[in-house]
């Protein structure tokens, strides 16, 4: 009897659904995978900076204040998914030109922004991301963004 194989793209997906169970934020775990080449160049989840106290030790301020999905990033004491990912690679001398992204969920419009930098190919992500304005800039730059469904076992 002939197995169905994963596609690729349901490969690092569900890569990507491994690596968010490292993520400490207590609203949402996110995990990335930037691919170039059929190869995992850099991982990243999102929780607060190497060495410091995790939103699971010290609470999430956001959620104290009621502040929507989407707002007032900079009152997180952690980074993004996809901010992990450039810093790996940053730090580990992995260029991220050209990559695919793979994600969660959407990057959001601060994310869109670096990820453009680096020049990354496509960005592919299991749920959106109410930001509509990140979805405008992606396609103003070219980046080939889609949803890729994800289901779990």
């Amino acid at each position: 009897m002939k197995q169905e194989r994963l596609s690729w793209d349901e490969y690092y997906m569900r890569i990507t659904h491994l690596v968010a169970e490292r993520s400490t934020c207590l609203r949402r775990k996110v995990g990335a995978v930037a691919v170039k080449d059929k190869r995992i160049l850099a991982t990243g989840y999102n929780g607060a900076p190497a060495g410091l106290g995790h939103c699971l030790e010290t609470g999430c301020l956001r959620e104290l204040m009621n502040i929507p999905s989407g707002q007032r990033h900079e009152l997180c004491r952690g980074l993004h998914a996809e901010q992990n990912i450039i810093i790996q690679a940053a730090v580990h001398g992995v260029s991220i030109t050209a990559s695919s992204i793979y994600c969660t969920t959407q990057p959001c419009l601060i994310c869109t922004k670096m990820l453009i930098n680096c020049k990354v190919e496509n960005i592919f992500f299991a749920q959106g991301y109410p930001d509509e304005l990140a979805q405008e800039m992606l396609v103003e730059a070219g980046i080939n963004f889609r949803i890729l469904p994800y289901e779990s076992e």
